[in-house]
């Protein structure tokens, strides 16, 4: 009644094909590399100088090479920065607890409490020149 089927299914898997594939290991390791470098970015942006040198210690050891600085600035309000920061923080913390990295886990820990607690800080009141 049917006709027979004959070609390959386009859903069977390709074994054997010819291109890379990489593990979930060095997915992972990209994935946390890249959240770790965006995040360091960021940490130099807001001058943040050691814990940018602890930052970019991971993204060497992840990538295998020193990661290239921040230098340019956005002129971005600190307070955006710090919004920032916490939020790449928190995606690296996901990552490296999914791939059990202990020490970037509490690295990313660390930043997201030291951006929690620059955000809830109080600004300084501002101070108008020659008011009365």
């Amino acid at each position: 009644m049917y006709e027979p089927i004959r070609t390959p299914s386009v859903h069977s898997p390709a074994d054997d094909a010819d291109f890379p594939h990489r593990s979930r290991e060095e997915e992972l390791d990209i994935q946390l590399a890249g959240h770790l470098a965006a995040l360091l970015a960021v940490t130099d942006e807001l001058g943040l100088g050691a814990a940018g040198d602890r930052i970019a210690e991971q993204v060497a050891r992840l990538r295998g090479a020193p990661p290239a600085r921040h230098a340019a600035l956005t002129d971005a309000a600190p307070a955006a920065l710090h919004r920032r920061a916490h939020a790449l923080a928190g995606r690296a913390l996901v990552v490296a607890a999914s791939r059990a990295d202990t020490a970037v886990a509490i690295l990313a820990a660390e930043a997201m409490d030291t951006h929690a607690a620059a955000l809830a800080a109080p600004a300084a009141p501002t101070v108008l020149v020659g008011a009365p």
